[in-house]
């Protein structure tokens, strides 16, 4: 039983009841329909040029390893596809033939998907190639904790109607994820997402990958900044709504996402946000010259429709400000050719 579950269908503690409300058999990612898409809105969904920018840096993991003879793109949470058909359309003629795409997602395969994505529940063994999760992490499900009046930390515990109340206080491996990643004080009502599960889920997807490059790419804060009531939100059809573990809702919460990296530290580990990352990546929300309306008016009006993308895309206070965790496995150089750090964890140890 998970740690803060109450036996005969009582409160229990928020991984729990965010599991089987996400994933069990009648969960919201089990669904047929629109998927995700039909709830909320990613990068993915805002533009083709976030696919496009994720092409060329598979290009760029290509080159680093030496242009392999099978090219591995792992798209982790998949939800209808959307990510790696967009990337298989825009990769160069001289890498798509050598590309092996894996779409690893709970939900069933959807009618008409590209033959050459293989579907999977996990991720595959052994790739050579870029593992690529955008928005995976926030939906692995976590405890949360909130203080007392007496000042201790105790698992929050919630009803399938989302009411709450606190269970008992939080131990082991929890308060140990707690102290180092995200203390809390003794204030009432201070709140925090035991990350705990994440840095599991993260390590392991790392761990698939022989040599390659790891990205994670989320809604996300770091030790300088954590939210003092932490982030546990949800969605559904479009609009942010209380979070109500009853299968109904998309249940999310920003992810610590230092804590992923120091939980497979590797070398050249880095953080960006994504504002930095997709620059690096020719993402560009610049406006183009005025002259092009007078000698291409067509080509100007393309050239304006993607620099709104793109500026949506790096835009500061929203996507623009999603954290991109960048993990190399085996492969040395910087495969971002521009983006300021805003942490660098490459030194970390262990968990």
């Amino acid at each position: 039983m998970t740690a803060g579950a109450v036996e005969g269908g009582g409160p229990r503690g928020w991984r729990a009841a965010a599991q089987d409300a996400l994933y069990g058999p009648d969960g919201f990612y089990r669904g047929s329909g629109a998927g995700p898409a039909g709830h909320f809105r990613t990068s993915v969904h805002a533009s083709p040029l976030f696919a496009d920018a994720v092409a060329r840096l598979l290009c760029r993991v290509d080159e680093a390893l030496g242009r392999p003879a099978v090219l591995g793109f792992v798209d982790m949470a998949a939800g209808r596809g959307e990510l790696v058909t967009g990337v298989l359309a825009a990769l160069p003629a001289d890498v798509a033939p050598r590309v092996r795409a894996y779409a690893v997602e709970l939900a069933d395969r959807p009618a008409g998907l590209d033959h050459r994505i293989e579907w999977r529940a996990e991720p595959p063994e052994g790739i050579t190639g870029l593992l690529f999760a955008n928005e995976w992490l926030d939906n692995v499900p976590v405890d949360v904790a909130e203080v007392d009046p007496s000042g201790v930390p105790r698992l929050v515990l919630v009803r399938e109607d989302g009411t709450e109340r606190l269970g008992e206080p939080v131990g082991d491996a929890a308060a140990e994820w707690l102290a180092r990643w995200w203390p809390l004080g003794a204030e009432e009502g201070l709140r925090a997402e035991i990350g705990l599960p994440r840095d599991r889920a993260w390590a392991s997807a790392v761990g698939t990958l022989a040599r390659g490059l790891a990205v994670a790419v989320d809604y996300a804060h770091t030790a300088t900044a954590r939210p003092p009531f932490g982030t546990l939100t949800a969605f559904r059809e479009g609009r942010e709504t209380t979070p109500v573990p009853d299968g109904t809702c998309d249940l999310t919460a920003h992810v610590a996402l230092d804590a992923c990296a120091a939980a497979r530290a590797l070398p050249g580990t880095r953080l960006l946000t994504q504002r930095d990352a997709l620059r690096a990546l020719g993402v560009s929300g610049a406006r183009p010259p005025l002259t092009l309306a007078s000698t291409d008016p067509a080509g100007y009006v393309r050239a304006l429709a993607g620099a709104g993308e793109a500026a949506e895309l790096t835009a500061p206070g929203g996507l623009g400000d999603f954290g991109w965790l960048v993990q190399p496995v085996g492969v040395a150089g910087d495969l971002f050719a521009a983006g300021d750090l805003f942490v660098d964890v490459s030194d970390d140890e262990e968990q």
